[in-house]
């Protein structure tokens, strides 16, 4: 096994350097032969867990584009933007970006909470491709999230434990934010149309690290399950305490957004009963997953950090443009949205259709098996 200090660092054995910078030139937008994508990524704070992963994944799929030709014959060049920093930082970093034209694109890789905050400032500017896991309805002109929604991932997994282990109490716990407070509006409706009832919520402060208070009174309250929307370092927090507490035995987990990166972080003896749902596995389902996999690996090692699904999904972002700039024949935020009803994109996830204005895929039910997922079901 390859485990030179490259790898682990992440930086590509093969990749151009010339494709990532950390802010190019102010040329001009869409004056340069280059296409400049502002990649917007968690790299430090709760969600950092996944930045190295994110930004290979982004790397990896702006390599093989611009190996195709490029996307309408520009080459990608990356830069890259902390969202661990402050929102009023943020805002003012992405105002800059649309005052002086810094870039064509950006990708967003980040908790919904950024992108409330900056959606509106590049709606009608820039496009703004939204890629993992969220709550759904976004609407906003010039922005196209492709990540999991509620009705799509939650829904389905909840039916599957109430079927299959007669799970009827439920327990939710989530992060201090828009995800979890409007993704939990949701999860309720769809487990009372499964026979359910929920005996308990708590929101968590993001970086919250002291968890016993929540974790008395989900073992007072009995649940059957306990449904998780904790972010990044604060779910792996929550869910090792929750072992040593001696709660995974004596009830299940269902994490909103719990991938290898967060299983690696909890430790192969703290995920006993522990369940997920995603569109995407790193053990592959399919054939595009076993493919992107071994392309990550080829070009990072075999000791990159592992790509789950939240980082995963930078790759599928840059994907979806590539098929949405073919269709339209344009990078114009009004065409790629108009290319985006009816279109499939191909990446890790395999197709992906778009249909007012979200995606479609299939997504799969996985049981923890220490550092990994064994699929249980397809929906």
């Amino acid at each position: 096994m390859d485990c030179s200090t490259a790898s682990l660092l992440g930086v590509p054995r093969e990749v151009p350097y010339a494709v990532l910078h950390e802010r190019p030139p102010a040329r001009g937008r869409g004056s340069s032969a280059k296409l400049r994508i502002a990649h917007f990524i968690g790299l430090t704070g709760t969600a950092g867990i996944w930045g190295p992963s994110a930004v290979n994944s982004a790397l990896l799929a702006a390599t093989e584009i611009n190996a195709r030709g490029g996307i309408l014959g520009r080459e990608i060049e990356l830069s890259v933007h902390d969202t661990g920093a402050p929102l009023t930082d943020l805002e003012s970093e992405a105002r800059d970006l649309v005052e002086l034209d810094d870039a064509d694109l950006v990708l967003g890789a980040h908790t919904s909470a950024v992108r409330v905050a900056l959606r509106d400032i590049f709606s009608g500017r820039v496009p703004y491709i939204y890629t993992p896991i969220y709550e759904g309805g976004e609407r906003t002109p010039g922005v196209l999230a492709i990540g999991e929604t509620p009705p799509r991932q939650a829904r389905p997994a909840i039916a599957w434990l109430a079927e299959r282990k007669r799970a009827e109490r439920w327990y939710l716990i989530g992060s201090d934010y828009v995800w979890p407070w409007l993704s939990h509006r949701s999860v309720k409706r769809y487990i009372a149309e499964a026979g359910g009832q929920v005996v308990g919520e708590d929101f968590v402060a993001l970086g919250e690290q002291d968890h016993d208070g929540y974790l008395a009174r989900i073992e007072a309250a009995r649940p059957d399950v306990v449904f998780i929307s904790l972010i990044g370092l604060d779910g792996i927090m929550f869910n090792r305490s929750f072992a040593e507490h001696g709660l995974s035995g004596r009830m299940l987990r269902l994490a909103n957004c719990v991938d290898e990166t967060v299983l690696l972080g909890i430790g192969a003896d703290k995920t006993e009963n522990l369940y997920a749902a995603s569109g995407y596995f790193v053990d592959p389902a399919n054939a595009a997953g076993e493919a992107f996999r071994e392309a990550y690996h080829h070009v990072f090692g075999a000791c990159a950090p592992v790509p789950g699904a939240t980082a995963q999904s930078s790759y599928e972002g840059l994907c979806c443009l590539e098929a949405l700039a073919r269709r339209a024949g344009s990078l114009d935020a009004r065409a790629l949205a108009a290319a985006a009803e009816g279109a499939v994109y191909h990446g890790g996830r395999g197709p992906v259709g778009l249909h007012r204005q979200r995606a479609e895929m299939p997504i799969y039910l996985g049981e923890a098996q220490g550092f990994d997922f064994r699929v249980m079901a397809k929906f």
